[in-house]
């Protein structure tokens, strides 16, 4: 099988008609530097790469946004009160999943950093590699990011991203244990593990 490359992603996803529903009802929001990460393109990835003809559930569909207005006194919050109005207008649009709407400019706080820039750079802060890419529709068109690139993705490596262990103060038992918890190696037994 040809390596998959940034493209193949877009395509994959695009050809995905329940993707695309979720797509257009975030779109809708009109939401600043938003995208959809983690196992939403991941776990589509990893279906396609292991042959599996029926998608592996998601618990949840992460969607990011940056916007430095939008919470106050809040910060330190599971999710602001806006957060929680944004997932329940896309329950209201598109109840096949449960959504996750975070605001990343709140989540340095969380990431003990200095204040993301950007969602794609707070999305680079995301456990391990394969997990930091996300999908966006912007004016029609799909848009991908990986600040991590996506060799570790369509290689099915699962590999802590870069300082981990620094950034989190986590030991690699830590990693190793929340791969497991995750039960990853279950559903995609072609996955190798890297710490």
């Amino acid at each position: 099988m040809q390596k998959l490359t940034e493209s193949d992603i877009l395509l994959l996803i695009q050809e995905d008609e329940w993707m695309m529903e979720i797509l257009r009802a975030a779109e809708s929001l009109h939401l600043p530097d938003w995208w959809i990460g983690a196992g939403f393109v991941r776990s589509k990835v990893w279906d396609y790469l292991s042959g599996y003809k029926k998608r592996t559930p998601l618990p949840d569909v992460d969607l990011i946004y940056l916007d430095k207005n939008d919470f106050t006194g809040e910060e330190n919050e599971f999710s602001t009160k806006k957060e929680e109005s944004y997932q329940e207008k896309l329950a209201n649009l598109n109840d096949s999943v449960k959504w996750s709407v975070t605001n990343q400019a709140r989540m340095h706080l969380v990431h003990h950093t200095k204040p993301y820039k950007s969602s794609s750079q707070a999305l680079a802060d995301w456990s391990e590699t394969a997990t930091c890419v996300g999908v966006k529709l912007e004016k029609g068109s799909l848009k991908l990011t990986a600040p991590h690139g996506i060799d570790d993705l369509v290689n099915l490596i699962v590999r802590p991203i870069p300082n981990y262990s620094k950034k989190y103060s986590y030991d690699q038992g830590l990693f190793k244990k929340r791969v497991g918890e995750k039960k990853w190696i279950e559903k995609w037994p072609k996955l190798k593990v890297l710490s």
